[in-house]
């Protein structure tokens, strides 16, 4: 391990009058940044992006606390003190997931053991993630997202940057490239050679692997892609149930919690077979890690939507963030005789005339399926999870209805 990775941040935190939905935003868009960042260290075995997840560990403490704080604020008698718990496991539930995806970049960063082919072994579709700083004479410098225009042209994204000690989470078109930023790419492996370059001033090569020496290991990495994934979808979805006071939803979260319970028993077992015949069983000792952090992330999850599940009351600041909100996720399950009934989704994007993003489906026989960049036809009794505006959500319910 680097100097000083992982030692708790001794930073003084006092409290500021600061917007309880502000923070909870923020926090939602933390977790999931740290879930993909620590997955992504560890399946391409990277210590930069490991030592940035233990750095954005220590903003989510930060906002952990402060969100304390005022909660603690915000309590002034018996009925506010109900209606906050559930903001409380909010709360409880991000430190949860903060701590189970450092627990994941420790893998890498204290060499615990892991395959070292396990890059090789990852599918084409991955894309690659790399951590760049921005040099000085960068043409990015001074520039906007926008004006960059990095996706359309490359298919590279910056997901995150880090200046200095504040972090952007969610960078948009207006944010603005500045020297010495520490930006997070995601990009096909063909294009993020020349991004990184222009970006950093530096070439960017790819490791090379060996191929797999660990019967099964492109099956093994498929299934942490998988959980991952499914994790994610539960921690959006758990927020989602918060933000939109949804008990379908928190519905949802649980099934996705029983089901990355089964997959991490089963990867778990993988391992334990494969560490019987590996001529070094230690370097899968990093895996059973993986397996354990995965189910923590969904249980933490749960935590999240539980005063959903437990129909407690919304607390006003909920509320607020609510009704200013203009997307909300929302569940519909696909009767037959209805129009969604057959209709084709491709990438995401359903063949009828309503603007709703779905992002994942539940099928009775098959389970969770991801279909963001796959092409399916929805059949009767499909579980829909869309994204969108209110008014797209309301009309794709009625799509879904015969």
């Amino acid at each position: 391990m680097r100097p000083n990775e992982g030692a708790a941040s001794s930073q003084p935190i006092k409290y500021e009058p600061v917007s309880v939905k502000d923070v909870l935003v923020e926090m939602k868009d933390t977790s999931e940044l740290l879930i993909d960042l620590s997955y992504s260290a560890v399946l391409h075995q990277s210590e930069d992006i490991a030592a940035e997840v233990l750095k954005l560990e220590e903003k989510m403490d930060v906002l952990e606390m402060r969100a304390r704080m005022s909660l603690m604020m915000a309590a002034r008698n018996p009925k506010d003190t109900e209606m906050l718990a559930p903001v409380l496991g909010v709360v409880s539930g991000a430190e949860k997931i903060s701590n189970a995806t450092g627990d994941i970049a420790k893998i890498v960063l204290e060499e615990m053991g892991l395959p070292e082919a396990m890059r090789a072994a990852l599918p084409e579709a991955v894309e690659t993630l790399v951590r760049g700083t921005i040099a000085a004479d960068s043409e990015y410098v001074g520039k906007k997202l926008k004006t960059i225009d990095l996706e359309s042209e490359t298919g590279v994204r910056i997901i995150a940057i880090r200046r200095g000690d504040e972090w952007i989470t969610n960078p948009g078109p207006k944010t603005r490239i500045e020297a010495n930023d520490v930006t997070i790419m995601r990009g096909p492996e063909q294009s993020i050679d020349d991004v990184y370059e222009t970006a950093t001033g530096e070439r960017y090569s790819l490791p090379e692997f060996e191929e797999p020496d660990v019967d099964d290991l492109e099956r093994a990495v498929r299934s942490i892609i998988h959980m991952k994934n499914l994790s994610e979808l539960a921690v959006d979805l758990a927020y989602g149930s918060i933000l939109f006071d949804n008990a379908e939803l928190a519905e949802e979260v649980h099934n996705l919690e029983v089901e990355v319970d089964a997959l991490q028993s089963r990867f778990e077992a993988w391992t334990l077979r494969a560490a019987k015949d590996a001529e070094d069983p230690v370097s899968l000792r990093g895996l059973i890690r993986l397996g354990i952090s995965t189910e923590v992330i969904s249980d933490a999850a749960l935590e999240i939507s539980e005063g959903v599940r437990r129909d407690i009351d919304v607390h006003p600041v909920i509320e607020l963030a609510m009704q200013e909100s203009d997307e909300v996720i929302s569940r519909v399950t696909v009767e037959a005789g209805s129009d969604l009934a057959g209709a084709t989704i491709t990438d995401g994007v359903p063949a009828t005339d309503v603007t709703m993003s779905v992002i994942a489906i539940r099928r009775p026989d098959e389970g969770w399926m991801l279909v963001a960049d796959t092409e399916e036809t929805l059949q009767p009794g499909d579980v829909l999870i869309g994204k969108g505006t209110r008014t797209a959500a309301e009309n794709f319910a009625a799509l879904a209805t015969a």
